[in-house]
């Protein structure tokens, strides 16, 4: 793992507070039946460069978009089409930013106009599952800290954690040391140390933890066609607590 000074820090959180801008205002275009998943990347493009700022995700291992864009059963990396979002969807928006050659990683699942009661239960609860992974990336503990408690939060509410993704170091890489799965056993795994930056992304399942990977070589689906939800926040770890990096 990297360390991080307390300067190095702060880059990574002025990245940070664009792409929160970024998730407000493309949040806010969506409209029912109106608004195609394409048009929210464009937009999320346009506002990223516009910022001064590079898209983390486009060019990304040959990703073409500047936002993985997910609706319903797609866990993660949907592909932008000129799909039309519909009233009862729910869309996952992750964005990467590079700043001064740092990067902010973060995602976020909304409702698409009304939704069931079922679909905003997943995304109480993945959201929660998020800020309690959170609030133990603190100096001293180990990721499988991190791990257990989303594991054990997302399935005393019934959910399946997914295992084949996870989360990740970040800095100057999109992806560093360390991994920080979503699933495992406290005391675990490396130690948290003062200048860990890592990013904390619970996937979390109405159904079975098992997904599917489509022929693009992106798209990651639900194995039972069930809903997914997707919350992601790059936080620092300091001797005063973790830090949320990826907020205004």
């Amino acid at each position: 793992m990297r360390l991080k000074t307390a300067d190095e820090i702060e880059l990574m959180r002025e990245a940070g507070r664009v792409l929160a801008r970024v998730m407000r205002t493309v949040s806010e275009a969506i409209e029912p039946g109106r608004t195609t998943i394409l048009q929210l990347d464009t937009l999320a493009d346009e506002l990223i460069t516009g910022a001064g700022c590079i898209p983390s995700f486009k060019g990304y291992k040959g990703f073409p978009n500047a936002a993985c864009i997910s609706r319903n059963d797609v866990v993660v990396h949907g592909i932008p089409t000129e799909e039309v979002l519909v009233e009862g969807d729910i869309v996952s928006l992750d964005f990467g930013v590079i700043r001064e050659g740092w990067h902010a990683d973060s995602a976020w699942t909304f409702p698409v106009g009304q939704i069931s009661d079922d679909a905003r239960r997943l995304l109480s609860v993945t959201k929660e599952c998020l800020m309690q992974g959170i609030a133990k990336a603190r100096v001293g503990n180990r990721v499988g800290d991190i791990s257990a408690t989303v594991q054990k939060y997302a399935e005393s509410n019934g959910y399946g954690v997914v295992r084949d993704l996870v989360g990740h170091g970040i800095g100057v890489e999109l992806h560093e040391p360390p991994s920080v799965p979503n699933f495992g056993r406290a005391k675990t795994g490396p130690v948290l140390r003062e200048g860990v930056t890592m990013c904390i992304e619970p996937m979390i399942n109405q159904g079975t933890h098992k997904v599917r990977f489509e022929s693009d070589g992106w798209t990651v689906r639900t194995a039972d066609g069930r809903l997914s939800a997707h919350f992601e926040h790059t936080i620092a770890v300091t001797s005063s607590g973790p830090v949320i990096l990826t907020q205004e």
